[in-house]
Protein backbone atom coordinates (compact mmCIF):
# COMPACT_ATOMS: atom_id res chain seq x y z
CA UNK A 1 0.00 0.00 0.00
CA UNK A 2 1.04 3.60 -0.42
CA UNK A 3 1.84 5.92 2.45
CA UNK A 4 -0.77 7.64 4.56
CA UNK A 5 -2.84 10.25 2.76
CA UNK A 6 -3.55 13.60 4.37
CA UNK A 7 -7.20 13.46 3.36
CA UNK A 8 -9.68 12.83 6.19
CA UNK A 9 -11.47 10.12 4.18
CA UNK A 10 -8.32 8.01 3.79
CA UNK A 11 -7.43 8.52 7.45
CA UNK A 12 -10.85 7.34 8.58
CA UNK A 13 -10.67 4.34 6.26
CA UNK A 14 -7.30 3.35 7.75
CA UNK A 15 -8.73 3.40 11.26
CA UNK A 16 -11.56 1.10 10.22
CA UNK A 17 -9.10 -1.19 8.42
CA UNK A 18 -7.21 -1.52 11.69
CA UNK A 19 -10.37 -2.20 13.69
CA UNK A 20 -11.47 -4.87 11.23
CA UNK A 21 -7.99 -6.41 11.33
CA UNK A 22 -8.11 -6.61 15.11
CA UNK A 23 -11.42 -8.43 14.84
CA UNK A 24 -10.14 -10.76 12.14
CA UNK A 25 -6.95 -11.61 14.06
CA UNK A 26 -8.72 -11.69 17.43
CA UNK A 27 -6.24 -9.17 18.78
CA UNK A 28 -2.70 -8.48 17.57
CA UNK A 29 0.59 -6.72 18.21
CA UNK A 30 1.52 -3.54 16.39
CA UNK A 31 3.91 -5.32 14.03
CA UNK A 32 1.31 -7.97 13.20
CA UNK A 33 -1.27 -5.33 12.28
CA UNK A 34 1.28 -3.44 10.17
CA UNK A 35 2.28 -6.60 8.31
CA UNK A 36 -1.33 -7.60 7.75
CA UNK A 37 -2.20 -4.21 6.24
CA UNK A 38 1.21 -3.59 4.61
CA UNK A 39 1.55 -0.27 6.40
CA UNK A 40 4.44 1.36 8.29
CA UNK A 41 4.51 0.71 12.04
CA UNK A 42 4.47 4.46 12.66
CA UNK A 43 1.23 4.91 10.70
CA UNK A 44 -0.52 2.06 12.49
CA UNK A 45 0.75 3.24 15.87
CA UNK A 46 -0.71 6.71 15.39
CA UNK A 47 -4.12 5.25 14.59
CA UNK A 48 -3.96 2.80 17.48
CA UNK A 49 -2.99 5.54 19.93
CA UNK A 50 -6.03 7.58 18.91
CA UNK A 51 -8.35 4.56 19.05
CA UNK A 52 -7.06 3.65 22.52
CA UNK A 53 -7.49 7.22 23.75
CA UNK A 54 -11.07 7.27 22.47
CA UNK A 55 -11.82 3.91 24.10
CA UNK A 56 -12.47 1.90 20.94
CA UNK A 57 -9.36 -0.25 21.30
CA UNK A 58 -7.70 -1.58 24.46
CA UNK A 59 -4.05 -2.53 24.95
CA UNK A 60 -2.84 -5.26 27.30
CA UNK A 61 0.70 -6.68 27.29
CA UNK A 62 1.26 -5.01 23.90
CA UNK A 63 -1.74 -6.84 22.42
CA UNK A 64 -4.40 -4.57 20.95
CA UNK A 65 -8.05 -5.65 20.91
CA UNK A 66 -11.40 -4.14 19.96
CA UNK A 67 -13.07 -2.77 23.10
CA UNK A 68 -16.57 -3.22 24.44
CA UNK A 69 -17.31 0.36 23.37
CA UNK A 70 -18.61 -1.17 20.14
CA UNK A 71 -21.12 -3.20 22.14
CA UNK A 72 -22.63 0.03 23.44
CA UNK A 73 -22.88 1.45 19.93
CA UNK A 74 -24.24 -1.79 18.52
CA UNK A 75 -26.90 -2.02 21.21
CA UNK A 76 -27.91 1.55 20.46
CA UNK A 77 -28.19 0.84 16.72
CA UNK A 78 -30.24 -2.28 17.40
CA UNK A 79 -32.56 -0.55 19.87
CA UNK A 80 -33.51 1.99 17.20
CA UNK A 81 -35.18 -0.81 15.24
CA UNK A 82 -38.66 -1.00 16.74
CA UNK A 83 -39.00 -4.55 15.45
CA UNK A 84 -36.26 -5.76 17.82
CA UNK A 85 -38.04 -4.96 21.08
CA UNK A 86 -41.35 -6.29 19.78
CA UNK A 87 -39.96 -9.49 18.24
CA UNK A 88 -37.50 -10.53 20.96
CA UNK A 89 -39.94 -12.45 23.21
CA UNK A 90 -41.59 -14.09 20.19
CA UNK A 91 -38.24 -15.31 18.88
CA UNK A 92 -37.53 -16.82 22.30
CA UNK A 93 -40.86 -18.63 22.25
CA UNK A 94 -40.32 -19.97 18.72
CA UNK A 95 -37.02 -21.52 19.86
CA UNK A 96 -38.68 -23.14 22.88
CA UNK A 97 -41.68 -24.48 20.95
CA UNK A 98 -39.70 -25.85 17.98
CA UNK A 99 -36.54 -26.97 19.83
CA UNK A 100 -34.50 -25.25 17.11
CA UNK A 101 -32.74 -21.94 16.49
CA UNK A 102 -34.93 -18.90 15.85
CA UNK A 103 -33.72 -15.62 14.39
CA UNK A 104 -34.66 -12.08 13.47
CA UNK A 105 -33.00 -10.46 10.45
CA UNK A 106 -33.28 -7.01 8.85
CA UNK A 107 -31.92 -5.57 5.62
CA UNK A 108 -29.34 -2.81 5.68
CA UNK A 109 -27.34 -1.55 2.71
CA UNK A 110 -28.33 -4.53 0.59
CA UNK A 111 -27.27 -7.18 3.09
CA UNK A 112 -29.05 -9.13 5.80
CA UNK A 113 -28.09 -8.44 9.42
CA UNK A 114 -29.08 -10.75 12.27
CA UNK A 115 -30.20 -8.60 15.18
CA UNK A 116 -31.53 -11.30 17.51
CA UNK A 117 -31.14 -15.05 17.88
CA UNK A 118 -32.44 -17.64 20.33
CA UNK A 119 -31.24 -21.20 20.79
CA UNK A 120 -33.12 -24.18 22.20
CA UNK A 121 -31.35 -26.70 24.41
CA UNK A 122 -31.30 -29.22 21.56
CA UNK A 123 -30.50 -26.81 18.71
CA UNK A 124 -27.18 -27.03 16.90
CA UNK A 125 -24.70 -24.12 17.16
CA UNK A 126 -25.10 -21.71 14.24
CA UNK A 127 -23.33 -18.48 13.28
CA UNK A 128 -26.55 -16.47 13.44
CA UNK A 129 -25.32 -14.19 16.23
CA UNK A 130 -26.42 -10.53 16.38
CA UNK A 131 -24.38 -8.42 13.98
CA UNK A 132 -23.68 -11.25 11.54
CA UNK A 133 -24.01 -10.00 7.95
CA UNK A 134 -25.21 -12.38 5.22
CA UNK A 135 -26.17 -12.31 1.55
CA UNK A 136 -29.93 -11.88 1.26
CA UNK A 137 -30.33 -14.27 -1.69
CA UNK A 138 -28.65 -17.14 0.18
CA UNK A 139 -31.00 -17.26 3.18
CA UNK A 140 -34.67 -17.92 3.72
CA UNK A 141 -34.82 -14.77 5.84
CA UNK A 142 -33.24 -12.67 3.13
CA UNK A 143 -35.43 -14.10 0.39
CA UNK A 144 -38.52 -13.44 2.50
CA UNK A 145 -37.47 -9.78 2.67
CA UNK A 146 -36.55 -9.54 -1.02
CA UNK A 147 -39.94 -10.99 -2.00
CA UNK A 148 -41.76 -7.95 -0.59
CA UNK A 149 -39.34 -5.14 -1.40
CA UNK A 150 -40.16 -2.88 -4.38
CA UNK A 151 -38.80 -4.32 -7.61
CA UNK A 152 -36.55 -1.29 -8.08
CA UNK A 153 -34.99 -1.86 -4.66
CA UNK A 154 -34.38 -5.54 -5.40
CA UNK A 155 -32.68 -4.62 -8.68
CA UNK A 156 -30.50 -2.09 -6.90
CA UNK A 157 -29.47 -4.69 -4.30
CA UNK A 158 -28.62 -7.27 -6.97
CA UNK A 159 -26.57 -4.70 -8.87
CA UNK A 160 -24.73 -3.75 -5.70
CA UNK A 161 -24.22 -7.19 -4.16
CA UNK A 162 -24.60 -9.66 -7.03
CA UNK A 163 -25.54 -13.31 -6.45
CA UNK A 164 -22.37 -14.93 -5.13
CA UNK A 165 -22.52 -18.65 -4.32
CA UNK A 166 -22.22 -19.58 -0.65
CA UNK A 167 -22.71 -23.30 -1.25
CA UNK A 168 -23.34 -25.48 -4.29
CA UNK A 169 -27.08 -24.95 -3.70
CA UNK A 170 -27.12 -21.14 -3.59
CA UNK A 171 -29.29 -19.46 -6.23
CA UNK A 172 -26.95 -17.56 -8.56
CA UNK A 173 -29.29 -16.90 -11.49
CA UNK A 174 -31.55 -13.83 -11.52
CA UNK A 175 -34.43 -15.52 -13.31
CA UNK A 176 -34.36 -18.42 -10.87
CA UNK A 177 -34.35 -15.99 -7.96
CA UNK A 178 -37.28 -14.04 -9.46
CA UNK A 179 -39.26 -17.28 -9.74
CA UNK A 180 -38.41 -18.14 -6.14
CA UNK A 181 -39.55 -14.73 -4.90
CA UNK A 182 -42.85 -15.13 -6.72
CA UNK A 183 -43.35 -18.51 -5.04
CA UNK A 184 -42.67 -16.91 -1.66
CA UNK A 185 -45.34 -14.29 -2.29
CA UNK A 186 -47.79 -17.05 -3.23
CA UNK A 187 -47.08 -19.35 -0.27
CA UNK A 188 -46.30 -16.75 2.37
CA UNK A 189 -43.04 -18.33 3.49
CA UNK A 190 -39.46 -18.78 2.29
CA UNK A 191 -37.10 -21.70 2.65
CA UNK A 192 -33.43 -22.29 2.02
CA UNK A 193 -32.11 -25.81 1.82
CA UNK A 194 -28.39 -25.67 2.54
CA UNK A 195 -28.06 -22.53 0.42
CA UNK A 196 -25.90 -20.66 2.95
CA UNK A 197 -24.60 -23.42 5.19
CA UNK A 198 -24.30 -27.07 4.21
CA UNK A 199 -26.48 -29.36 6.27
CA UNK A 200 -28.73 -26.53 7.52
CA UNK A 201 -32.27 -25.76 6.42
CA UNK A 202 -34.19 -22.60 7.31
CA UNK A 203 -37.85 -21.56 7.07
CA UNK A 204 -38.78 -17.87 7.29
CA UNK A 205 -41.65 -15.41 7.01
CA UNK A 206 -41.53 -11.66 6.37
CA UNK A 207 -42.57 -9.06 8.93
CA UNK A 208 -44.35 -5.91 7.72
CA UNK A 209 -45.09 -2.63 9.45
CA UNK A 210 -48.46 -0.93 9.76
CA UNK A 211 -48.02 0.51 6.26
CA UNK A 212 -47.48 -2.91 4.70
CA UNK A 213 -43.74 -2.37 4.15
CA UNK A 214 -41.41 -5.27 4.84
CA UNK A 215 -39.04 -4.43 7.72
CA UNK A 216 -37.56 -7.81 8.58
CA UNK A 217 -38.07 -11.54 8.75
CA UNK A 218 -38.13 -14.28 11.39
CA UNK A 219 -37.04 -17.88 11.00
CA UNK A 220 -36.55 -21.38 12.34
CA UNK A 221 -33.25 -23.07 11.45
CA UNK A 222 -31.84 -26.50 12.09
CA UNK A 223 -30.26 -29.61 10.58
CA UNK A 224 -31.74 -30.71 7.26
CA UNK A 225 -32.49 -34.03 8.92
CA UNK A 226 -34.89 -32.30 11.34
CA UNK A 227 -36.42 -29.57 9.15
CA UNK A 228 -38.21 -30.77 6.04
CA UNK A 229 -37.98 -29.14 2.61
CA UNK A 230 -41.78 -29.12 2.84
CA UNK A 231 -42.07 -27.15 6.09
CA UNK A 232 -43.37 -29.00 9.11
CA UNK A 233 -46.81 -27.74 10.18
CA UNK A 234 -45.48 -27.05 13.69
CA UNK A 235 -42.62 -24.87 12.43
CA UNK A 236 -44.81 -22.88 10.06
CA UNK A 237 -47.58 -22.45 12.64
CA UNK A 238 -45.11 -21.05 15.17
CA UNK A 239 -43.67 -18.61 12.63
CA UNK A 240 -47.11 -17.42 11.51
CA UNK A 241 -48.28 -17.08 15.12
CA UNK A 242 -45.25 -14.95 15.96
CA UNK A 243 -45.61 -12.93 12.74
CA UNK A 244 -49.20 -12.09 13.61
CA UNK A 245 -48.34 -10.97 17.14
CA UNK A 246 -45.31 -8.95 16.08
CA UNK A 247 -47.20 -7.13 13.33
CA UNK A 248 -50.12 -6.36 15.66
CA UNK A 249 -47.75 -4.96 18.30
CA UNK A 250 -45.93 -2.89 15.69
CA UNK A 251 -49.22 -1.46 14.44
CA UNK A 252 -50.30 -0.43 17.95
CA UNK A 253 -46.97 0.54 19.45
Amino acid sequence: MTGESNTPVRTTARSFDIIETLRELDGARLTEISAHLDLPDSTVYNHLRTLVERGYVVRNNNIYRVSLRFLEIGEYARSRRKIFEVAEPEIDEIAVETDESASLLVEEDGRGVYIYDAQADTSIPLDTHPGKHVALHATALGKAILAYLPESRVEAILEQRGLPARTAKTITDREELATELETIRETGFAIDSEERVRGVRCVAVAIKNENGQVIGAISVSGPSSRISADPDEKHLEELLRAKNIIELKLAHA
